[in-house]
């Protein structure tokens, strides 16, 4: 509705600001009912899957005077728990958005500043959507086993310390309401060996989670597609050694090789892979590169696809060397390199996870300190 208009639409804060409250409610939640589907849950489950990471919004348990958002959200996630159950999936609860902004990105619900720590009024509102998601663990808890502190915390706008504090409080908060639950804390952005010394005595059953995206940084975005594959290798060495500190589970992988899915990078924004984006490279990723055809399977020819194939398997190993993996997303509106569903039923993803055609193992078998042996990785 806004590309190219003068208003400044760029996250659910000013999309709410800018429709106010009675039509952002409307719209909404017509999107909340129509997006995830029973179908969709069904299909996950048919596609071998065990769990789902469900994001939700800190407004959705607690809104002040002057902030735009609008509230509705909790019975639509029941919804999709209760389908959960129905088709035996677990499920992860994941405070994707905290007051003042965790990270800047427009998916923390308002884009711009790294506000969180600037206040404790804003620590102390997430801990209040923490205990929002812990009564809906302990309701759910034959669906719900684990619940995620916050996503994405960016460490380049936030004291490490002031992490690990607010860390400690959700642990206590959340096990208080839901004793059997587990406790995902993400890395931060740094990598696994920056946690080493996060030692809390008396904690049990948590997981670090890491993302790892091929698109975000140039030394991945420029990789040639072999190179791709053996970038997973180290990807896989580092999940598996941090795994015998902390369970590791990486929460968030796609199989983008370009930035090129439309508004990725924002609102109206362009891409790296083209050149439409200003970037360190001042230009495309290469002369003459293109975001035609990129993110559609319809226009991947025969090599094209036997090579995601490859980067599918290729990181699931890599990312099922620690504890697992969540992949982002489901589906997508357009983009099929983020679309999980798609991909499986075109049979660029396993399916199930486990009918691996490159793999040097399963699921199904022990993945504690097996050796990397695959076309890509060699031990």
């Amino acid at each position: 509705q806004w590309e190219g208009s003068n208003a400044h639409v760029v996250d659910e804060w000013t999309y709410c600001a800018t429709l106010r409250k009675s039509e952002c409610t409307s719209r909404l939640k017509q999107h909340w009912s129509t997006w995830v589907t029973e179908s969709d849950i069904s299909t996950l489950a048919k596609l071998g899957l065990n769990h789902i990471r469900i994001p939700i919004g800190y407004w959705a348990f607690t809104v002040k005077d002057g902030e735009p958002y609008v509230q509705g959200q909790i019975p639509y996630l029941k919804q999709v728990l209760e389908w959960a159950r129905k088709y035996k999936l677990n499920a992860v609860l994941d405070l994707h958005g905290v007051p003042g902004s965790q990270n800047g990105f427009d998916n923390s619900g308002k884009l711009g500043e790294i506000g969180w720590q600037r206040a404790q009024e804003n620590i102390d509102r997430s801990i209040q959507a923490l205990i929002g998601l812990a009564n809906i663990a302990a309701q759910y808890s034959d669906v719900v086993d684990a619940v995620e502190a916050v996503n994405e915390p960016a460490i380049w706008g936030l004291s490490k310390q002031g992490i690990i504090d607010y860390y400690k409080r959700a642990y206590s908060t959340v096990r208080d309401i839901a004793p059997g639950v587990t406790i995902v804390i993400h890395d931060a952005f740094l990598s696994p060996a920056e946690w080493n010394d996060l030692n809390v005595q008396g904690w049990s059953n948590v997981i670090l989670d890491t993302h790892t995206y091929h698109v975000f940084v140039k030394d991945r975005l420029t990789l040639s597609r072999d190179d791709h594959l053996k970038a997973t290798c180290q990807d896989a060495a580092n999940v598996r050694n941090f795994n015998t500190h902390l369970w590791t589970v990486t929460g968030e992988w796609s199989l983008a090789t370009t930035d090129c899915a439309r508004w990725l990078n924002g609102f109206g924004k362009g891409a790296r892979w083209d050149g439409s984006l200003p970037w360190e490279m001042n230009g495309p990723v290469y002369p003459g590169a293109t975001c035609a055809g990129q993110t559609s399977i319809g226009a991947w020819d025969s090599s094209t696809r036997g090579f995601y194939r490859q980067f599918a398997e290729a990181q699931m190993d890599a990312y099922e060397a620690g504890s697992g993996w969540f992949f982002w997303n489901f589906k997508t509106e357009e983009a099929d390199d983020w679309n999980y569903i798609k991909l499986a039923q075109n049979g660029l993803i396993p399916n199930p996870p486990t009918d691996r055609h490159y793999s040097r193992y399963s699921l199904d078998n022990a993945h504690w300190n097996i050796k990397l042996d695959s076309p890509w990785c060699h031990e």
